[in-house]
């Protein structure tokens, strides 16, 4: 019976209480880096079922796009052309080296990366074109000038900038 009562307990600790809670929840939709992330995976689902042919992942194609467009960008390049710490992007360049697509003394295509880039252009083209089809041409340049906006270092370091009225800055 005690074992029982406890486990009961347990579970009821684990739940909130029914009623109105200190803990203020903002609306759903209104967290911007939420409605980012949600929007950023579910075009990544899209775009990875159409270039799942080939066998790359969109993450992995605009990693072979930048180096192919640099030509030998160092890993700090990369990293930062791409908005990735240097472990990210580490942990996404090991399948791609491990295929032999890129050689990571330099980050530098090999021929078989370049053969697998251009399988994959008429694959993302596609995906390509039915996101502007679907969501507008016009709407999705506007959104990536907007998205490209806030990836930039100038809209970060603006972002560090602000201060929220009626508290100092480091102040939780």
């Amino acid at each position: 019976m005690k074992s029982d009562r406890r486990a009961k307990q347990g579970k009821d600790a684990e739940r909130p209480k029914s009623g109105k809670s200190a803990l203020q929840i903002p609306d759903a939709d209104r967290c911007n880096g939420t409605a980012l992330r949600k929007a950023n995976r579910r075009v990544s689902q899209l775009y990875d079922a159409v270039l799942a042919p080939c066998g790359l992942r969109s993450t992995q194609r605009s990693i072979l796009t930048h180096i192919a467009r640099v030509g030998r960008p160092s890993m700090g390049e990369l990293a930062s052309s791409l908005v990735l710490d240097r472990s990210a992007l580490a942990h996404n360049l090991k399948p791609l080296e491990r295929d032999s697509l890129v050689q990571i003394v330099v980050a530098v295509l090999t021929e078989v990366g370049r053969a697998k880039l251009a399988e994959s252009t008429p694959l993302w083209e596609r995906a390509q074109h039915c996101f502007e089809a679907v969501f507008g041409a016009k709407k999705a340049k506007v959104l990536r000038t907007s998205l490209k906006l806030l990836a930039s270092t100038e809209f970060a370091d603006a972002f560090q900038q602000i201060e929220v009225p009626g508290k100092k800055r480091n102040q939780a």
